[in-house]
């Protein structure tokens, strides 16, 4: 196997690795931006502080996804985003203004805290409804019609569920007291929309792409697949059924978490397995959209230091501030 032809997978596989990680870590905190609509300032003030340690490292593998897909796959990248251009933009603006209503928040004069607290919420909500547009159009390859414009928003929906699910799951693990009771009442709400999204996800996802109905539904692809929509279905009911026991709030509180992080997985293994070896569905492949082997192999070496380093930057914040949230302070 020569060089051509696995660093292209490497750098494609190191891409989707990132971005994972960003979808799980980020997402957690867009959902409980997502969950401050409603809540008592004192609860929005305990929200905050528990993501305020670790919002800036989750953002962080967002730009190494980005960035591998910049310099490794460059004859993608400017298809990807001149067809993302105005999603792209609207999740900046939305990134852009949780930063900004993060720090303003707590510094700004009192009657304007709940200004930006909804600048807060709206960034969350438009970088959680920009991220699923985004996969929606590039799971169908950006084609065009009413048909895929309804499925782009389904998709946008459903995502921003399945982050507030997350969201409250982080709460239930991070929270005390009421604070904890409340994520328990949004995740029993948000967990019927994340199960009717993905049910509905599942199947149309087939319908818009020949591609993705031709790898799931044919055999004996249909039988060795099947752990993966199983292994979802058991996670969410799991997760369902211990919403409903008080252990949620005590020994077990970190298990609704993992749960949703497992359903999370089983998601990219399902998406990585209907794009495979796509890096634009139908179009383009990982080696055809690849930059020369020489650069890819410059590349690595600034990747082998870069990822490590992020990864154990990650690791020790969440290590450092791991435990209930306390009081939200700023320096």
């Amino acid at each position: 196997m020569n060089a051509e032809y696995w660093m292209p997978l490497v750098f494609m596989g190191l891409m989707g690795l990132a971005l994972l990680v960003y979808v799980v870590l980020d997402g957690y905190d867009l959902g409980v931006g997502l969950l401050m609509l409603g809540a008592s300032e004192e609860h929005k003030d305990r929200m905050v502080a528990s993501i305020g340690p670790f919002w800036d490292a989750n953002e962080t593998w967002l730009v190494l996804g980005v960035g591998i897909l910049l310099v490794a796959f460059p004859k993608a990248h400017g298809l990807i985003l001149q067809a993302l251009y105005l999603p792209v933009a609207v999740m900046l603006l939305g990134l852009t203004l949780r930063g900004v209503a993060f720090d303003f928040r707590v510094k700004a004069q009192a009657q304007w805290k709940p200004l930006w607290d909804r600048a807060f919420m709206a960034g969350s909500a438009l970088a959680s409804l920009s991220q699923g547009w985004m996969l929606a159009r590039y799971i169908t390859g950006f084609a065009e019609g009413w048909a895929y414009t309804l499925f782009a928003v389904l998709i946008a929906l459903a995502l921003a569920a399945a982050y507030a699910l997350l969201g409250a799951a982080w709460l239930l693990m991070k929270a005390e007291g009421e604070l904890q009771l409340l994520a328990r009442r949004r995740a029993k709400l948000a967990w019927p929309a994340v199960v009717i999204g993905l049910a509905l996800v599942s199947i149309t996802t087939p319908w818009v792409s020949a591609t993705v109905s031709e790898r799931w539904f044919t055999m004996p692809a249909l039988i060795a697949l099947l752990p993966i929509p199983l292994m979802t279905a058991l996670a969410l009911l799991g997760l369902r059924a211990l919403l409903n026991s008080h252990r949620v709030l005590g020994k077990l509180c970190w298990l609704p978490f993992a749960l949703m992080v497992l359903v999370m997985l089983m998601g990219f293994m399902g998406l990585a397995y209907s794009l495979y070896p796509y890096v634009l569905i139908d179009r383009m492949t990982v080696w055809q959209a690849a930059a020369a082997p020489k650069s890819l192999q410059f590349l690595l070496w600034g990747v082998a230091a870069t990822v490590p380093a992020i990864a154990v930057y990650t690791v020790f914040a969440y290590r450092v501030f791991w435990g209930k949230s306390g009081e939200l302070r700023y320096a």
